[in-house]
């Protein structure tokens, strides 16, 4: 399949189609990779499957794309449309020295080796692209309540959603630690460590090392934030139990001086 690949352009594609991907115990006869699953397609495309989500296709025509998407259709949970989050790259086969630039990657060899070192890249900045939209909506929800709390002085009103929040980016801190904890280096870089400069050029170009620091910090401002929301809430709620304790107290003090008096004046 390289010598095919030789002096011509192959667009990489990276979906994300759905919250992870069952690759246990998924198996092919031209299957070239097992972590990540990758295996040959059509006539000369290539598949990478990753758990977090993500499959990447190279070499397809359209037609055979969707026939590559829908033989995983039955392994993807939660399913959603891929057109939401999708990136591509552009690779050139037989341009001298491996190099990467502006969405263009030059390439000596278009292997299976490369192919995986290529799609580990774009399978992450894919990922990256989702989960920083879904912390970006958490803290959507977050901000505008703290605000209330600092410019108003008052505590939000509805415990409930608020608790429901506090889930939310509980859950998601959760799905997300397990996602960028598969965020490590593929095998075939310590194997082959002529494709280490490959990989660290991709990383650089995607920031990805950047993008994932910046995506478990904000992550844990936000779930911080939701913790502490609602830990004011539960003290306003205990400050006005103990007013009512304060009032009804007061109530049975003054009903049995009431009644002594009551009982005093019949005298």
């Amino acid at each position: 399949m390289n010598d095919k690949a030789q002096g011509r352009a192959i667009k990489v594609r990276a979906l994300a189609v759905g919250d992870r991907i069952d690759t246990l115990g998924y198996e092919r006869p031209d299957m070239f990779s097992v972590a990540p699953l990758a295996f040959r397609f059509g006539a000369s495309g290539r598949v990478a499957v990753y758990r977090f989500g993500v499959i990447v296709l190279a070499g397809l025509s359209p037609e055979e794309e969707k026939e590559g998407l829908a033989s995983l259709k039955s392994r993807v949970a939660e399913a959603r449309d891929a057109a939401t989050d999708e990136d591509s790259i552009t690779v050139n086969v037989g341009g001298g020295d491996d190099k990467v630039s502006s969405g263009v990657v030059n390439v000596q060899k278009f292997g299976d080796e490369r192919f995986i070192v290529i799609a580990d890249t774009l399978a992450k900045s894919v990922g990256l692209t989702r989960n920083e939209r879904s912390v970006n909506a958490v803290f959507e929800a977050v901000e505008p309540l703290a605000t209330d709390m600092a410019s108003l002085g008052r505590t939000p009103s509805d415990r409930k959603a608020v608790l429901k929040l506090v889930g939310e980016a509980i859950l998601l801190q959760h799905r997300l630690t397990a996602r960028i904890a598969g965020y490590e280096k593929p095998n075939v870089v310590w194997d082959k460590p002529e494709l280490e400069r490959l990989y660290d050029r991709l990383t650089e170009e995607y920031e990805i090392e950047d993008r994932t620091e910046t995506l478990e910090g904000k992550l844990e401002v936000v779930v911080e934030n939701a913790r502490l929301l609602a830990e004011v809430l539960d003290a306003g709620r205990a400050g006005r139990i103990e007013i009512w304790i304060t009032i009804l107290i007061a109530m049975e003090v003054v009903l049995s001086l009431w009644g002594i008096a009551a009982t005093f004046l019949d005298k």
